[in-house]
């Protein structure tokens, strides 16, 4: 039967690889009811908006990158890179997700080269993307180190790298439903995260590799500078052309000022970096 070759292909795949690409359904309910929500849709254009911004400070505006999403879920961010003409390419460990990417590329006309693996371990040539995105990513991957080597390795010089991850700074976070649990100390997080994947897999929405990882925009800006980045945190990327008078004397504050930027950490919960390969 089909469905038994479709659970006998990917029991083989789980075992020569080492990962497990299943999932549970509540967790691929959740994920693709949320990538193709109206807010959503509108933080994948944000998150096009500002990469393409900065590249087009480098090249010439208008010109279409290869696009790599490393985690690409359910492939809304891809979808939102090939409606502007992009050459895309996007990986997943969650095969039902990857799948549901595939049949949505598929459905809207676009040829999206999705991949099934893990941010370990990448399948593209060296040097052969300009872009490259791990949105939610690294903080569920304990080889997070590997993983920003592999996305270095991949990117071609002066291309780009855009993560966004955890905030150890900001007691408010998305990865387990625990209040302040950002500020627990490393011993507390183990156990939460030995329920996650046992007795209490709701504690994390169902997530089969939950958060491990916790960081600052400064540690993970200094790990990617070691790598050959020059980096932007959240508050350099702001676009403050169409903002008021108000809002640009305040972000012009936080940029001079380093306690007013480590006090802007503090209160967002997620830390974003942009990093450009020299």
């Amino acid at each position: 039967m089909p469905g038994d070759q479709a659970e006998t292909s990917l029991m083989e795949k789980t075992k020569s690889d080492g990962w497990d690409h299943s999932s549970r359904e509540e967790f691929v309910r959740y994920y693709a009811d949320k990538s193709i929500r109206p807010a959503q849709l509108e933080h994948f254009r944000s998150v096009r908006n500002t990469i393409l911004r900065v590249l087009n400070l480098r090249n010439k505006a208008g010109r279409k990158y290869d696009v790599l999403d490393i985690g690409c879920n359910a492939g809304g961010q891809c979808l939102d890179w090939a409606q502007d003409g992009h050459r895309v390419y996007g990986l997943d460990i969650n095969q039902p997700l990857l799948e549901l990417a595939k049949t949505r590329a598929r459905e809207s006309g676009f040829n999206i080269d999705y991949q099934l693996g893990s941010a370990t371990e990448l399948p593209w040539p060296s040097e052969s993307m300009d872009i490259c995105m791990a949105a939610e990513l690294l903080e569920h991957v304990a080889e997070w180190k590997v993983c920003l080597k592999a996305f270095a390795q991949v990117l071609r010089p002066g291309g780009v790298l855009f993560l966004s991850t955890s905030n150890v700074l900001c007691p408010i976070q998305r990865e387990f439903d625990v209040p302040l649990y950002s500020w627990y100390p490393a011993p507390l997080k183990r156990r939460y995260e030995r329920l996650a994947v046992t007795t209490r897999p709701e504690v994390a929405n169902y997530v089969k590799y939950p958060a491990v990882n916790w960081f600052s925009a400064y540690s993970l800006g200094a790990e990617l500078s070691r790598q050959g980045f020059r980096t932007m945190d959240r508050f350099d990327l702001i676009d403050t052309d169409n903002k008021g008078g108000t809002a640009k004397f305040a972000v012009a504050c936080i940029r001079k000022f380093p306690p007013l930027r480590f006090l802007g950490h503090v209160c967002t919960s997620g830390t974003i970096i942009l990093g450009i390969k020299q």
